[in-house]
């Protein structure tokens, strides 16, 4: 029974998935984007006030080194330690945007931190997990992964 209504429900988020018009995921994917590009922007200039509401009150980041970070305030204050302790210019491009539900993107960006002390060109992968809310798209969840060498 929990196998049907298993596979119920992920066919009905399928159909919902497919039922959004051209226009609107065009919309909505260029949505997750921006929300992408304006935490971007907001770690740039290091302002807790701009990072805090891209981000749902429950979500969560895995860096690289391991860190989880929970919730909203650990998010903002991992965000500003690591801007500190790894300067130099962050680039994030959005390679993908893939809706597992009407209100559920997944996008995956490449991540560039380029040394500000002129080394090495730190490059890693981000998946951004972005959810509709009553406010517009926001940040649930944040994977950071260095590549296998």
């Amino acid at each position: 029974m929990r196998m049907i209504c298993a596979l119920l429900w992920t066919l009905m988020l399928t159909i919902a998935a497919a039922a959004q018009s051209p226009s609107t995921r065009q919309a909505d994917e260029l949505g997750v984007k921006s929300l992408v590009a304006r935490y971007n922007a907001a770690r740039d200039n290091e302002d807790p006030a701009a990072i805090r509401p891209l981000f749902t009150s429950d979500a969560d980041q895995l860096v690289s080194s391991g860190e989880w970070r929970r919730g909203q305030e650990q998010l903002v204050q991992g965000m500003l330690r690591s801007s500190r302790n790894n300067p130099g210019d962050r680039t994030l491009t959005v390679e993908t945007v893939r809706f597992v539900a009407s209100d559920v993107a997944l996008a995956d960006a490449r991540y560039e931190i380029a040394s500000a002390a002129g080394g090495e060109t730190r490059r890693m992968w981000s998946t951004f997990i972005a959810v509709r809310t009553a406010e517009g798209w926001r940040l649930s969840a944040i994977r950071n992964m260095l590549p296998a060498r």
